[in-house]
């Protein structure tokens, strides 16, 4: 099943990936959906841990990628060698990929595979040019000194005026 997102773009400008997140998620249930079991966490405001139990799964049979804002982790079978014959499988070892979207400006800072346990650590990562700014409230009689040009949303820096040549700012970070 597909939705036609096309009514909804024609008025609509840079919700092209929201609307692919939405068409993913409706297309794209696999059979094993519940394969591997897997927590998500939220430690802090910002810090979230994904935890995926993989049992039979070493270091080399799991691949962790991040691509177009989402977070892949694959599992290989694990090729073992059998010293008998297996009487009854209980383990799941079969190969898996499990996608996660991730929001804008989240990082993933790390995967660790201990105990049977995988945790993938993400941050949400705020820039600079997002965090609220204070602008600075200036008397009418302070404002006829100081610049008075309007501030840019984005750089919270004055505007130049119109015709006017502006050389790029170099910012210490």
């Amino acid at each position: 099943m597909s939705y036609d997102f096309a009514p909804l773009l024609r008025s609509a400008i840079g919700f092209d990936r929201l609307a692919r997140l939405v068409d993913d998620a409706v297309s794209n249930a696999p059979a094993h959906a519940s394969y591997p079991p897997y927590n998500i966490e939220k430690s802090q405001d910002d810090v979230y841990r994904v935890t995926m139990a993989l049992a039979g799964f070493g270091q080399d049979d799991i691949e962790v990628l991040l691509a177009e804002n989402q977070l892949i982790i694959k599992g290989n079978v694990p090729r073992r060698a059998s010293d008998g014959e297996l009487l009854h499988r209980g383990i799941a070892t079969r190969a898996f990929e499990r996608r996660f979207a991730l929001a804008d400006h989240v990082e993933v800072t790390g995967a660790d595979l201990h105990n049977g346990l995988l945790t993938v650590s993400i941050r949400q990562v705020m820039p600079e040019a997002l965090k609220p700014r204070r602008i600075p409230v200036t008397r009418g009689q302070d404002a006829a000194s100081n610049d008075s040009r309007p501030f840019s949303a984005m750089t919270a820096m004055p505007v130049p005026a119109a015709g006017t040549a502006v050389a790029p700012a170099h910012h210490a970070v």
